[in-house]
C-alpha cells in the first residue's frame, strides 16, 4: 500500500460490474479490460462506474476496440455527465506488457490514468484489488521504461448500495446461496439493532478505559468526541413522537403500495376476462 499519490476510492457497483464482466467474457479470454469512470478532487480518486471494453490479446500482440470504448463513454456522459474518464482496469493478479501498451492510450484519455487490477480468479485465495500510476523512468534520450507504482485503495459507497452489500453479506449464509429483499420494517428493525450493539460495543470500552483494563486512544477519543458533539440536544420525549411519526409515515406509504399493487393485479383480471 502507497502513501504518496491520491487516495482512489472504488464503490461496490464497480467491482459487481468487473466480476461479471469476467464471467460473460468469451471462451478463451484469459482476462477482461475496461473503462474506469468517475471524479478526481486534489487528494482522491472516486471510481463510480465503468464498462468493459473488447479485445484479443495473445503473446505477441494485443487489440482493443478503442473506437467501442469512444462511443460508450459518450452514451454514458448522456446520463452521468460529471463522471470522466480516470484510467481502465484489467482481471488479474498482475501487470503484463500489453498493459504498459494499453496504459498507453488511456493516457491520451486523461491526465496520469489510474489501472486497477482485480484477481477475480483469485490466485491470491481472494480478489486483491490493487490500483497503480504510472512513470517514466530511464535517462532521457535513451531507453525510456515505464513504472507502475501502488497507490491506496479504500471501499467506499452510498446508502443505496449499502441495501445491495448487506444483501449480498447474507447470501453467503443461505444455503440455496439466494436472499430475497427484507421488508422495510425489517430493515429498520435491523438497522436499529446494528446500531444498538455498536453503541453497546462504545460503551464497554468507554468503560475498561475508565477502569484502567485498556489504555485510552486519543484518536478513537476524538472520534467519540466528533460523535457526542454530533448529536442534535433533543429530549427523549420528543424523539419517540418524532421517531413514532416517521414509523407511521412508512407504515403508511408501505400500505399505499400494497393496494396500488392489488389493484393493478385486479385490473390485469379484469381484463383477461
Amino acid at each position: 500500500m502507497s502513501v504518496f499519490g491520491p487516495v482512489v476510492k472504488i464503490h461496490p457497483v464497480v467491482l459487481a460490474s468487473i466480476s461479471d464482466s469476467y464471467e460473460r467474457r468469451n471462451e478463451g479470454a484469459s482476462r477482461v479490460i475496461g473503462t474506469l469512470l468517475g471524479t478526481i478532487d486534489k487528494h482522491s480518486i472516486e471510481v463510480t462506474n465503468c464498462f468493459s471494453v473488447p479485445h484479443n490479446e495473445s503473446e505477441d500482440e494485443v487489440a482493443v476496440d478503442m473506437e467501442f470504448a469512444k462511443n460508450m463513454y459518450e452514451l454514458h456522459k448522456r446520463v452521468s455527465p460529471t463522471e470522466v474518464i480516470i484510467g481502465w482496469y484489467a482481471t488479474g493478479f498482475d501487470i503484463t506488457e500489453h498493459s504498459v501498451l494499453i496504459h498507453e492510450y488511456y493516457s491520451r484519455e486523461a491526465s496520469n490514468p489510474i489501472h486497477l487490477t482485480v484477481d477475480t480468479a483469485l490466485q491470491s485465495g481472494k480478489m486483491n484489488i490493487r490500483a497503480y500510476v504510472s512513470a517514466q523512468m530511464g535517462v532521457p534520450g535513451k531507453t525510456v521504461g515505464v513504472m507502475f507504482t501502488p497507490l491506496t485503495v479504500k471501499y467506499i459507497y452510498y446508502d443505496t448500495e449499502r441495501i445491495g452489500v448487506d444483501l449480498l453479506q447474507r447470501t453467503r449464509l443461505a444455503p440455496s446461496r439466494t436472499k430475497g429483499l427484507t421488508s422495510d420494517l425489517s430493515q429498520v428493525a435491523g438497522s436499529a439493532a446494528r446500531v444498538q450493539d455498536m453503541l453497546t460495543t462504545v460503551l464497554s470500552y468507554i468503560d475498561d478505559v475508565l477502569s484502567g483494563k485498556v489504555t485510552a486512544d486519543n484518536s478513537v477519543g476524538r472520534f467519540l468526541m466528533d460523535l457526542v458533539n454530533k448529536v442534535p440536544t433533543i429530549s427523549a420525549e420528543d424523539f419517540e413522537n418524532m421517531l413514532n411519526s416517521n414509523i407511521n409515515d412508512l407504515l403508511m406509504v408501505t400500505y399505499l403500495a400494497n393496494l396500488t399493487q392489488a389493484q393493478i393485479a385486479l385490473n390485469e383480471k379484469l381484463v383477461l376476462l
